[in-house]
């Protein structure tokens, strides 16, 4: 019996959610043995061509040239799967779509009628239907490893959608908001890292996006009325890694 055919694509990105594939270890092994890896340009020189059972797509479209190749790898696979912030939420990346890019090309480049790109940076999903998105800046090896399980048994897959907070408590980690006044996002952020920031005594910085119904406008109150942030504090608070998320996005743009 043939094996379901996997493809990793790239877009604009950093490749660390490609790399978290790669950084499985021993998993990536029985990975390798349940599917026929046939496109994975970071892995292998070996690149075959579609049509694919499931895509996993790493990165945000930029370029015109990225948006209609986007289409092609929606019309060669069966399933997509997007997974990082960047592809999810246009990534860190996205803090473009607040500034005028043609200021910033004149600024950083000697000849900028030479950068064809897109004024935005946006998620997959803007563009083509995704089956799932798996969050993350870079994404969780484990929650990465349950999703492809999933999609090749026909399942859902079991993502957990508690806040980083949930974390925090089952940790025992004191919550550096209340303890030691630092901003953080863990009641607004989907859970997956393992509260890594606040163990370290440091707020949450979004990597994972918003959860499901995040309460960014109580935050963000208790930010400015208990710890003295600034209506700027605040703007930068929400405008990081998942920047374009709508959640995030909105209340950033309500704080200036």
């Amino acid at each position: 019996m043939a094996k379901p055919r996997l493809a990793v694509w790239k877009f604009a990105s950093c490749d660390g959610c490609q790399l978290s594939l790669l950084d499985c270890e021993d998993e990536l092994l029985a990975v390798a043995g349940a599917v026929d890896l046939a496109y994975f340009p970071e892995a292998s020189s070996d690149m075959r061509p579609g049509p694919y059972d499931l895509s996993l797509v790493e990165g945000s479209i930029t370029t015109t040239h990225d948006a209609e190749r986007i289409l092609e790898v929606r019309r060669q696979s069966r399933v997509v799967i997007t997974i990082g912030a960047c592809a999810t939420a246009g990534g860190i990346q996205a803090l473009r779509n607040f500034a005028d890019v043609e200021e910033f090309t004149r600024a950083v480049y000697a000849t900028p009628a030479y950068i064809k790109t897109l004024k935005t940076s946006t998620p997959i999903a803007d563009h083509i239907h995704v089956d799932f998105e798996l969050r993350g800046c870079p994404i969780n090896k484990y929650q990465l490893l349950e999703v492809i399980n999933a999609f090749l048994h026909g399942r859902k897959p079991l993502v957990r959608a508690h806040s980083v907070c949930v974390e925090c408590k089952r940790k025992g980690t004191v919550c550096v908001t209340v303890a030691r006044g630092e901003p953080c996002l863990g009641p607004v952020t989907h859970g997956g890292c393992g509260a890594l920031c606040p163990s370290y005594h440091r707020g949450c910085f979004g990597c994972y996006g918003p959860k499901e119904l995040p309460n960014t406008s109580s935050l963000a109150h208790w930010a400015r009325t208990e710890l003295g942030a600034s209506e700027a504090d605040i703007a930068r608070l929400y405008h990081n890694f998942n920047a374009w998320s709508e959640p995030f996005r909105q209340e950033g743009q309500s704080h200036g």
